[in-house]
């Protein structure tokens, strides 16, 4: 009798392979037609190229990932859901048949939500969810969840998804979302989405794949606003790089904060920044932009026909202050021109619309809009605030003390502003201004991680990118490491103009329990508000925490045994420090890459710089003297935190020096 289990699971498993194997060659047949497709039929050549761009895309989102389950789970119900196939398999995206018939419902489709949301509580309509377990491609096993009131277990397959090893970039987590994870991912593109998320807990795959839902559901208005990703760094960048194609869309831009506002890398002071970085000095340059525009000296001659000086000052007036900087601009050159046209018309003549705008664009005109409202770039705003005490002071008159003034101020000012070296702080401000000059446009939605770690005057750069459109807002306060690290995602919000709910996620999936508390130790240091995270993951000898007189020599041995595991692994120590470890991992013949911002990430062993940990992850991490690490920049406490919650299977903490107090 034992044996006859046995054998039905194994006839099963043959049923659900042969389906996945017919399923994949519907796949192919509709990528071969999507080839097939021909742009020939448009009517202009504009049109034909827009036509090949989208049926490129079409080929390209069909691609079949064979390293990847094409569905990865199934539903079933009685017969009570009466529009429904009794069995729907889920999966990354929608494949038909020849006669259009769903093999493989799309995972973000509404009818998908039950495989995510239904439970002993509300099957939604379903009495059984199976769950399929792979490896590589090859459908490997199945587990039966009764959906009819009883409690469930915990999931093999779930379990042993979550904990895979990895290597190279980051891997959807489309099979395994929990019931948290999907009600944030499915939210309403109107809703900006704000997710305070322990190490662990998935936040950042949250967004991805909320952003994979939003295109499936509002595909065409997004087509045409527009998706960005903004991430801390392009080894971010790169390691998620891989999530969104796998899922299907490949039409989702990825940036830093450098690459929208500009890569200005010039060295200053951590307090100066912070300064720059604050919110008052919107206010600052809003009054530094205006001091430009000058009461006029004169009146308007053109030809015959004056405008007086008095009438040019109130004109100039009405507009000050009440528009866009180069708004108001060609606003002015209009009016004064209209003026003119009435003068014409009182004097019998007939002009129109073309007269005004060959008025607006005439020498008299010109010469006296550049008098009164010259023309303007935002370096040539910034220059005199940062070189020009006097100007500075009557800009930031009430808004900042004279010591933050002094502070501001550059000590040897470059000779103009075509000269000046600009700083990462300063390209939010001469955003600022751009602005105010001329409106930024707006994206459909934009999806922000590791927001804890932006100045307000960053987050108003990306409010402005999102001022028409909605947000998903991703970070956790407890591992902002910047002096200007927020301290509120009220605050974050604000700056950004958006209106959200705060969603927070504590339950963390990849890092082991062991690894987690050792790691929230820190945080009534760093973060003394917030609840300490927890693992679902025991992960029971999962830390090692090591004294050794020769850390290199000590990092070397261990990364050349955690080779022979399965898994990545990062060897993270003091920025200053990556060299040393570098040659020492050369010297014992340990093959490796150092991670930097050019590099994919995708060697088995990488040594990173501890400031580009952050949403990085890996099966096996090692940490080399945790306090160089702490005693490199003023919250080296919340980078070390951030460090010791990278690692998903193991963690080993390498040290000659004393490890910081709350660790001891």
């Amino acid at each position: 009798m034992p044996a006859e289990p046995d054998r039905n699971a194994a006839q099963t498993l043959t049923h659900e392979r042969t389906y996945l194997a017919d399923a994949r060659a519907a796949l192919r047949r509709m990528r071969e037609h999507a080839q097939s497709l021909s742009a020939d039929m448009a009517a202009d050549r504009v049109s034909r190229q827009v036509l090949e761009h989208q049926l490129g895309q079409r080929v390209v989102a069909l691609a079949d990932h064979t390293h990847t389950p094409l569905f990865f789970g199934r539903l079933d119900h009685d017969g009570r859901l009466v529009d429904l196939p009794k069995t729907l398999y889920v999966g990354r995206r929608h494949v038909h048949d020849d006669e259009g018939l769903a093999l493989v419902i799309d995972w973000r489709a509404p009818v998908s939500r039950a495989f995510y949301q239904a439970g002993p509580a509300d099957p939604m309509g379903f009495g059984l969810r199976r769950r399929f377990g792979y490896h590589g491609g090859e459908l490997t096993a199945f587990e039966d969840e009764p959906l009819d009131g009883r409690s469930l277990g915990p999931s093999r397959i779930l379990t042993d998804e979550i904990e895979r090893p990895r290597t190279g970039p980051m891997r959807d987590i489309v099979a395994t979302i929990q019931p948290e994870q999907d009600e944030l991912v499915r939210a309403d593109l109107a809703q900006t989405v704000c997710v305070q998320g322990a190490p662990g807990t998935g936040k950042t795959a949250v967004g991805l794949h909320r952003a994979a839902y939003l295109l499936f559901t509002h595909r065409e208005r997004l087509s045409r606003s527009g998706v960005l990703i903004v991430g801390p760094n392009r080894a971010f960048l790169s390691y998620i790089s891989a999530v969104l194609p796998a899922l299907g869309e490949v039409r989702v831009s990825q940036a830093t904060v450098s690459d929208l506002l500009g890569d200005h890398a010039a060295p200053e002071a951590a307090e100066v920044a912070a300064l720059k970085g604050d919110a008052r000095m919107a206010a600052v340059l809003d009054k530094a932009l205006w001091q430009h525009v000058r009461k006029p000296s004169e009146g308007l001659l053109v030809g015959r026909y004056r405008v007086p000086e008095h009438e040019v000052r109130e004109m100039t007036a009405a507009l000050r202050g009440t528009t866009r900087y180069t708004t108001g601009r060609n606003s002015l050159a209009q009016r004064l021109a209209h003026r003119i046209l009435v003068q014409m018309e009182e004097r019998g003549e007939a002009p129109d619309d073309r007269v005004q705008d060959a008025v607006a664009r005439s020498r008299p005109v010109k010469q006296l809009i550049d008098q009164v409202w010259p023309k303007l770039t935002p370096q040539q705003v910034l220059f005199p605030l940062l070189s020009d005490p006097a100007f500075l002071s009557t800009a930031a008159k009430g808004v900042l003390s004279d010591e933050e003034q002094a502070l501001l101020a550059w000590s040897k000012p470059p000779r103009s502003h075509r000269t000046a070296k600009w700083t990462p702080a300063d390209a939010a401000l001469l955003d600022e201004l751009a602005d105010l000059m001329e409106r930024t446009p707006s994206l459909g939605h934009l999806i922000v991680d590791e927001a804890q770690d932006l100045s307000a005057m960053q987050l108003r750069a990306l409010g402005r990118r999102c001022s028409t459109g909605s947000a998903t807002v991703l970070g956790d306060l407890a591992q902002g490491t910047t002096p200007w690290s927020a301290r509120s995602w009220t605050e974050v919000l604000r700056h950004l103009g958006q209106d959200g709910e705060v969603a927070e996620l504590t339950l963390g999936f990849r890092v082991p329990r062991e690894v987690l508390d050792y790691a929230a130790r820190l945080l009534p240091s760093i973060a003394p508000d917030l609840a300490a995270p927890q693992s679902l993951r025991p992960g029971a000898g999962s830390l090692t925490v090591r004294a050794v007189p020769d850390p290199e020599k000590a990092a070397a041995e261990v990364c050349a045994e955690v080779l022979a595991r399965e898994g990545s692994i990062g060897l993270i120590v003091a920025d200053a420090a990556v060299t040393a470890y570098g040659l020492a991992l050369e010297a014992a013949g340990v093959p490796h890459e150092v991670l930097d911002a050019e590099s994919d990430g995708s060697a088995r062993l990488l040594v990173i710089p501890a400031t580009l940990a952050k949403g990085l992850e890996y099966d096996h991490v090692v940490i080399a003297e945790p306090a160089d690490i702490v005693a490199a920049e003023p919250r080296g406490l919340a980078r070390l935190y951030v460090v010791l919650t990278r690692a998903v299977t193991t963690l080993t903490v390498l040290h000659s020096t004393a490890l910081p107090s709350p660790l001891r």
